[in-house]
């Protein structure tokens, strides 16, 4: 894992200086071959799915639920980040809200627009090490464990959801009793081991049941404006799946993979395969669209940070 944090900082900070040949040819090959995945994963699932269909899902949807979505959207970024401050508070690093919120922002530019530079977090880590001369291993588990709040709220709304499902033949106490000691070990572990990180642990993890709510809300918003009145339990369930699958840096920000698990998992519950592809299509673009934030502090980074305390710092060795 230490070489895993050190690797994210070095390829932060080459990234951030000029580059010799080696590192643009590595550069260019890594977004090369995201971009190869995305288009094969993208071209085999509307080989099964025609692109039509999808088109005109988007071209007629009621755009009042499409713009009630990327509010719920952009609400459970406010939250996220507002979850990863409680983990930064955990190694005393008290950030203005403000600053907080507008770094966060940059984060999501960098990971879903420039996917072969400069990724969220590894900026995050640099910035905030260069800043405050924060051991990059504090920053590092700090996020890793806002990372990992997210997947444990994940995992408790999927169980919710199997209960609701009866293709899923199984009894609910199996999935409930997993989860439920998965979430003693986990906390253990982490009280155990990354005793620093749990000041806030609960705090945390119920704000990021929060995030995943109101994405959940998003999708559900996304359905009303395609005038559905069917179950919701499939395609929200398949949209957490999706989620758990993007969490593979192998794409260009998720594209193709959440569409092929949801084009994959129409073959097994009961769902529209037109509709459960135009799904991940539109909470893509509605992603893309606050990301896009994020690029007024790339074009003048001086407000990032500009008017704001340098933060109240106290570094335990």
């Amino acid at each position: 894992m230490k070489d895993l944090i050190e690797t994210e900082v070095d390829e932060t900070e080459k990234a951030l200086k000029p580059k010799t040949w080696k590192d643009t040819v590595w550069s260019a090959t890594k977004l090369v071959l995201k971009f190869a995945v995305t288009f094969a994963l993208l071209y085999y699932v509307f080989s099964k799915v025609p692109l039509q269909k999808v088109k005109m899902r988007l071209i007629n949807a009621n755009y009042w639920w499409m713009l009630a979505a990327l509010v719920c959207y952009f609400f459970s970024m406010v939250i996220s980040s507002w979850r990863l401050s409680s983990y930064f508070k955990s190694i005393k690093l008290n950030l203005d809200p403000r600053f907080n919120f507008r770094l966060y922002l940059l984060g999501l530019f960098y990971n879903f627009l420039l996917p072969g530079g400069i990724g969220g977090d590894g900026y995050k880590i640099y910035l905030l090490n260069k800043t405050y001369k924060l051991p990059a291993k504090k920053v590092f588990w700090a996020i890793m464990f806002d990372r990992l709040s997210g997947l444990w709220a994940i995992g408790l709304i999927t169980v919710a959801l199997i209960f609701l499902i009866p293709q899923i033949d199984i009894h609910i106490g199996i999935p409930l009793g997993i989860f439920t000691i998965g979430s003693i070990i986990y906390y253990f572990v982490a009280y155990k081991f990354f005793r620093e990180y749990t000041h806030y642990f609960f705090e945390g993890h119920l704000k990021a049941l929060g995030v995943q709510s109101l994405q959940v809300i998003a999708i559900i918003c996304i359905l009303f404006g395609q005038n559905f009145t069917g179950k919701f339990s499939p395609y929200l369930l398949s949209f957490l799946i999706s989620a758990l699958a993007t969490i593979i840096p192998i794409s260009v920000g998720g594209a193709g993979i959440r569409e092929t698990v949801f084009q994959q998992l129409s073959r097994v519950f009961p769902m529209d395969v037109d509709l459960a592809v135009f799904l991940p299509i539109s909470f893509y673009l509605i992603s893309i669209t606050v990301a896009l934030l994020g690029v007024y502090y790339v074009l003048r980074p001086s407000r990032l940070e500009e008017g704001l305390p340098k933060g109240d710092i106290e570094i335990k060795e």
